[in-house]
Parts: C-alpha cells; sequence; structure tokens
C-alpha cells in the first residue's frame, strides 16, 4: 500500500480527508501545497488535477480527486482499517448520504465566504488588479467565485446569505442532535461527522460561534469531536485560519463591538 495526500493545511476539503486517514490510522505522505503561493497552479500539479484543486491522494499509482470521493474510497478500499464511517443498515446509510449531499451544497460552499472576508482576502488586497484577474482566471473551478468577491471581499448582501446557510445547517445539526446522540447519525461516527466538521471548525475559528448560542448541542459535539485523537493529527499548527492570520480575531471583535 502507498498512500500519498497532495493538500494544503487551511483547505477545509483537505482537513475531511486528513481526518478520515488518521481516524483510520493509514500511513500516507503527505505533500502540503501553499494555495495562496499558487502551488496548486504548477504545471506538473495540474498534470494530478487539471481542476487546481485540493485535495488529491495518490493510491499506488491512482489519483483519486474531491474529498467526498476520496472520503467513500477510503471505506471501500480500506474497510478493516480503523473505524467504519459508514452504517451497515442500508435506510441509515441513506440518511448519512442525504446529510453529505446537503453539507456539500450549503455549509461547505457557504463558509467559503466568511473564510475570504475574514481571512484569506489580506492575502488578495495585496495583489495588483492585473495579478488577481490572473489569479482568478487561473482557477476553472473558482473563477466565478474569485470575480465575484474581488479585492475588496464579499458585499455585505452575499455575507447574509452565507450566514444564512450556516444557520440553516446549524439548526439541523442541533435538531438530530437533541435526542442526546454523540454524533449525527447516532451512536457512530459517520462521514457526516467528518464532512461538517471543517465547516463548525472554521467558524469557532472566526468567532461565528454566536450562531449556535441556541443550539448547545453543536459545541458538545465539537467539544467530542476535539477529543479525538486524530482531530489533533488533523488540526496541526498552521491549519486554522488565525494561525495564518493572527489579526482576524481582533479584526472580529472591533466588528461586533
Amino acid at each position: 500500500m502507498a498512500l500519498e495526500l497532495y493538500n494544503a493545511k487551511q483547505s477545509t476539503c483537505s482537513q475531511r480527508v486528513r481526518l478520515a486517514l488518521n481516524e483510520k490510522g493509514l500511513e500516507f505522505k503527505e505533500h502540503l501545497l501553499d494555495l495562496m503561493r499558487g502551488d496548486q497552479f504548477d504545471p506538473e500539479y495540474i498534470k494530478i488535477n487539471q481542476n487546481s484543486l485540493v485535495p488529491v491522494l495518490i493510491h499506488d499509482g491512482k489519483t483519486i480527486i474531491d474529498s467526498s470521493v476520496v472520503l467513500e474510497y477510503l471505506e471501500e478500499v480500506f474497510p478493516d482499517d480503523g473505524p467504519s464511517f459508514v452504517p451497515e443498515d442500508p435506510y441509515e446509510r441513506s440518511k448519512m448520504r442525504s446529510w453529505m449531499r446537503f453539507i456539500d451544497e450549503v455549509p461547505a460552499a457557504m463558509i467559503r465566504i466568511p473564510s475570504y472576508n475574514y481571512g484569506f482576502l489580506r492575502h488578495f488586497k495585496t495583489l495588483t488588479d492585473e495579478e488577481f484577474l490572473a489569479f482568478a482566471e487561473s482557477k476553472p473551478l473558482r473563477r466565478e467565485f474569485m470575480l465575484k468577491m474581488g479585492r475588496t471581499g464579499f458585499p455585505q448582501d452575499e455575507l447574509d446569505k452565507a450566514n444564512k446557510g450556516l444557520q440553516r445547517n446549524i439548526d439541523r445539526m442541533h435538531a438530530a442532535l437533541s435526542d442526546g446522540r454523540p454524533w449525527l447519525m447516532g451512536e457512530q461516527f459517520t462521514f457526516a461527522d467528518i464532512m461538517v466538521m471543517p465547516t463548525i471548525v472554521r467558524m469557532d475559528d472566526l468567532a461565528m460561534n454566536d450562531m449556535w448560542k441556541d443550539a448547545p448541542t453543536v459545541p458538545e459535539w465539537l467539544d467530542r469531536l476535539r477529543a479525538r485523537p486524530a482531530f489533533k493529527q488533523t488540526f496541526y499548527h498552521g491549519a486554522l485560519l488565525t494561525d495564518m492570520y493572527p489579526g482576524i480575531l481582533e479584526d472580529r471583535a472591533r466588528e461586533q463591538a
């Protein structure tokens, strides 16, 4: 078995896959890309993933892209390594997959907007208009997103829309967890938890935790997640935006004052 993971410290999709690999106790060679430096546009990397995105898993020379696809691949290829993240019952599996689709379409997409406005925008403000346009044009699957953001960030109406989507996720998590279950699907830690994990961690990191003030089961879920040994392996120094941009919390405190 030879596993290699091309990923980035702060990439939420990368964090999903790192957590799954660590939970299963699988050894892998890690290739860290600096997305702000543009490593994902290196011609050699584009040969691996023409979409210029992370993560990418290489298994015995075979390339697997898209974090949710990588997660299911790991479960299918390494079913006996570590815990299973998929319920045995077909109906429960269907419910878990509904969670997965919802997470990818709503919170995973929405968290990008505050992530850029409160964090990554610091980098883009240093670019010239020409440099920013070249960066946006080089991202085939994120071009429109980047151009909408520009060098000044997303407008307030886009941020409000993102916050509504994130709140919808918090409310849905709270509804599921309110019966006392430890994880979204019950007693079993599943792909549903792994996939939503980076969004909740990012929200907490960006001081957006006021969004679960009326959903106490969500921070309790987050505490259980952080207590897992694999979490500490996944979120090494540099994995949080506040590691990369130490001024985030001060700026957020001024905004909220």
